[in-house]
């Protein structure tokens, strides 16, 4: 099975349900054509590099999915040309390191960050006894 990752950018002016519904008829077209749908990862509204259709920003989305014959690849992407709600979109066939990346990616090995707290959490803990410094000495020189 070949592994491919779609990657494309939702205009931003449309409601988030119409952003969804796109993202929803992207993964129906992969499905028709017999893919197999591996992970949708919703990456959100970023701040693209330059003006896109005169847009500053956009809705990000990546689709990884795996199929057994990509001859209809060129078909899909057709569609997505057409498509009038996307800016841009990249289809890229994954080689076995990105494979495994993802893999590790969506399983948490790999970006995993510390879990930030809260002060509502800080204040369960008893707050260390703090050292006591004595303020030092004030000496007269005139006297």
């Amino acid at each position: 099975m070949r592994h491919y990752e779609v990657t494309f950018i939702v205009d931003p002016v449309l409601s988030g349900d119409e952003v969804k519904a796109t993202a929803e008829h992207i993964q129906k077209d992969l499905k028709h054509f017999g893919a197999t749908i591996l992970a949708v990862d919703e990456i959100g509204l970023r701040q693209l590099a330059y003006s896109i259709n005169k847009r500053s920003t956009g809705v990000y989305y990546c689709i990884e999915f795996g199929t057994v014959a990509a001859d209809w690849l060129a078909k899909f992407e057709l569609n997505m040309k057409r498509n009038e709600r996307l800016l841009r979109f990249l289809t890229v066939k994954l080689d076995k390191y990105g494979i495994k990346y993802n893999d590790d990616k969506r399983n948490g090995r790999i970006g995993s960050r510390k879990k930030k707290t809260t002060g509502a959490e800080d204040q369960s803990v008893a707050p260390a006894a703090e050292e006591v410094v004595p303020a030092p000495e004030v000496v007269d020189l005139d006297a």
